[in-house]
């Protein structure tokens, strides 16, 4: 998702709280991305992603050390029951891609990383329980993963594993206080049809989402 359909989607939220923390959640998945990809040796990007798990889970128990992610996840997240420990769960997601292969196994274990974030939005957003927010969230992220991978074999099992969640998760209705995370999935649909980031027809899928929850 580009910046303008994020600052979109943010505008679905139900409250002002709610879009905050979807918003700490997005800066939290950058900072992991941009940790993956700025690390050469794998032993380096696993000490570096513990790091991150072990800080998270520390915020149920301390008040965040001086770091813009973790006090964004601290003061917008860690409400309603979500622990930091829970919002480490999208650190796994992040962290099997440091393996030499992605297999079936890993992929999945990736698709955490939308699992968890879909999951802890929805919670904060108050949505219903009817609503697929794991298999959106598995499908927004395999999506997202496939366009990225440079092996042809691991890009094609992770677009059609996205493609399956997608299929699911937006055939379902969504609630009012859950639509924001269906657009996101309505949105991670059209990048496997190839439809380009910023075409008309993107934005028009989104809003009617947002009116419809379809």
């Amino acid at each position: 998702m580009i910046d303008v359909e994020r600052r979109l989607v943010l505008t679905y939220m139900p409250t002002p709280g709610a879009a905050a923390a979807l918003a700490a959640l997005f800066a939290l998945d950058d900072r992991l991305a941009e940790t993956l990809r700025t690390t050469s040796e794998p032993m380096l990007g696993q000490i570096r992603m513990q790091w991150w798990q072990d800080a998270l889970a520390k915020l149920d128990s301390a008040p965040p050390p001086p770091e813009p992610v973790l006090v964004g996840i601290a003061s917008d997240v860690l409400r309603e029951g979500v622990t930091g420990a829970a919002v480490g769960q999208i650190v796994e997601g992040w962290r099997v891609l440091l393996e030499a292969e992605l297999d079936e196994a890993a992929l999945r274990t990736h698709g955490e990383r939308g699992r968890a974030l879909f999951a802890l939005a929805g919670r904060v957003a108050g949505a219903a329980s009817t609503d697929p927010l794991e298999r959106a969230g598995e499908g927004w992220a395999l999506a997202d993963l496939s366009a990225k991978l440079s092996d042809p074999g691991e890009a094609v099992a992770a677009r059609l594993m996205a493609e399956a969640a997608l299929a699911e998760a937006c055939s379902a209705r969504w609630s009012r206080n859950g639509r924001a995370l269906g657009a996101m999935a309505q949105l991670a649909r059209m990048d496997l049809a190839g439809v380009a980031v910023g075409s008309p027809k993107r934005t028009l899928r989104a809003l009617w989402h947002r009116m419809t929850g379809r």
